[in-house]
């Protein structure tokens, strides 16, 4: 298998950090916070949409992440690419794993969440499990349990609107600092280290984490002249300094 990223390390570019790119597409590491494309109710926010149409002039969009959700992303260069990669969304050719901090212990170390996902009738961008709504499939496997939280990786076989999010809240191990799904508040090292300390001069305790602790990490796909594409984007800054601190404070078996 060859693998087509940069290597060692991704290459930043004012705000962006590519991790490849070449004639037909762009793999970014988007941070959180960030929008993919403009909102479109308020057209002056920064997206990533943006950012790269300065850059490179005319590009394609070939699917999305949530505002907050950090990662791997992918816009393509040409009519072409797009085309075709966006066919290898739509017909499930292409790999997708996700590394995301989940509440307390999953029910097993690996399994399935096979729950239709529909709009919510009333409020405006959620989704719920409704047995008419679309077929949705999420692969998990647990990476680290620490009791309080565990690291777990997702593929997901069907990419609907907030899958993940939804999925682990109907198993009751929602996402971290989830606002919609789960409980948006901050993770504090306090909550879980023993004899904890405010570090000299600070007044308060500031948050290991604020946002949803959910990751795109991998994409792997072939392109139309059957090259191998296996692309990673490191985990960001505060999601491995939370891991960090769970497995300096995890409770001895």
């Amino acid at each position: 298998m060859s693998q087509k990223q940069t290597d060692p390390k991704s290459v930043t570019v004012k705000g962006l950090s590519i991790i490849f790119e070449n004639d037909d597409f762009i793999a970014v590491n988007k941070e959180p916070g960030m929008l993919t494309i403009p909102d479109r109710h308020d057209d002056t926010q920064v997206s990533l949409y943006k950012i790269l149409t300065r850059k490179y002039g005319k590009i394609f969009i070939v699917h999305r992440l949530d505002k907050d959700t950090s990662g791997l992303i992918l816009f393509a260069k040409n009519d072409t690419a797009h085309k075709y990669l966006s066919q290898l969304f739509e017909r499930r050719k292409i790999e997708k794993k996700y590394l995301g901090i989940v509440s307390g212990s999953m029910p097993q170390i690996a399994g399935s969440i096979n729950e239709p996902i529909a709009e919510h009738p009333v409020k405006k961008g959620q989704m719920i499990v409704n047995r008419k709504g679309k077929p949705s499939l999420t692969n998990y496997k647990v990476v680290e349990d620490y009791g309080i939280y565990s690291l777990v990786e997702f593929e997901i076989q069907t990419g609907r609107t907030h899958q993940i999010r939804l999925h682990t809240k109907t198993l009751g191990h929602p996402i971290i600092c989830d606002p919609i799904y789960g409980n948006d508040k901050p993770v504090l090292l306090s909550s879980f280290k023993k004899k904890y300390k405010l570090s000299h001069g600070d007044l308060e305790e500031r948050p290991i984490i604020s946002r949803l602790g959910l990751h795109s990490h991998r994409l792997h796909f072939k392109n139309y002249d059957n090259e191998d594409f296996l692309l990673e984007a490191p985990l960001p800054k505060d999601m491995k300094a939370l891991l960090q601190q769970l497995r300096k404070n995890k409770p001895s078996s």
